[in-house]
């Protein structure tokens, strides 16, 4: 049944300066979670190598600079390999791939979500519940998102820095493991932190309104009832 609201009954809800920045929030972790999976940075390797000297590995593509002698000039050419069955990458990569993919596709449900109940508050439309509704989806799947993101970047960083490094080129390829000097700390760790922390406080900014909301309706119901005539 559509409940309409009051001035008094809509200042105990969230502001709406504070769903606006809910909304911001979630299509700001879509927008990390896609740099994360396009990233070519969540591995990089100097290498001791006098045409390579570092390598970027993503989650599906690999970019390394070859130095080319043209005219008696060493110039540097971006080439690009794709990651495939060829490759012997570690389970933190191949499962790596997935996680990403289910974090990015559960954001893009957060947006849809979200937008809607924006634009039913925007409008003053009378459905509490299919608001709670919302909100509840978005939270839940903002929670799980920021588990998988955050599951992904800490696999990839023990794996990285403190396990044993079990990716191997494939045949023909121009690097060799061996010849691997160090490896970079890079942006991506703390991005996949900040995405999961962000994806966090929006899902808890959803879950108070949608508490607060469970609130609302159930005192409006109680005016309702006390309100109503009593039969004899």
């Amino acid at each position: 049944m559509p409940l309409k609201r009051t001035t008094s009954q809509d200042s105990r809800l969230l502001p709406f300066s504070c769903k606006l920045l809910a909304l911001f929030l979630s299509y700001t972790t879509w927008a990390m979670g896609i740099s994360l999976a396009s990233s070519k940075s969540w591995r990089v390797w100097e290498l001791k190598s006098d045409t390579i000297s570092e390598v970027f590995i993503g989650l599906w593509e690999v970019l390394y600079f070859q130095k080319i002698n043209i005219s008696s000039s060493n110039v540097k050419t971006p080439v690009y390999s794709i990651i495939n069955s060829s490759w012997v990458v570690s389970n933190a990569i191949w499962y790596g791939q997935d996680l990403i993919l289910l974090s990015n596709f559960m954001k893009s449900v957060v947006m849809v979500f979200a937008t809607v109940a924006m634009m039913i508050t925007w409008i003053r439309a009378p459905y509490p519940e299919f608001l709670r509704l919302c909100y509840n989806i978005s939270s839940f799947f903002l929670l799980l998102s920021s588990i998988c993101t955050l599951t992904t970047v800490c696999w990839n960083y023990s794996a990285e820095f403190y396990g044993q490094t079990t990716l191997e080129f494939p045949v023909g390829f121009p690097i060799a493991k061996e010849l691997i000097t160090k490896k970079r700390f890079t942006y991506v760790f703390p991005l996949g932190l900040a995405t999961s922390i962000v994806s966090v406080i929006c899902a808890s900014m959803f879950l108070s309104e949608s508490f607060l909301l469970r609130e609302w309706i159930q005192e409006v119901l109680n005016d309702l009832a006390s309100s109503s005539p009593v039969l004899s």
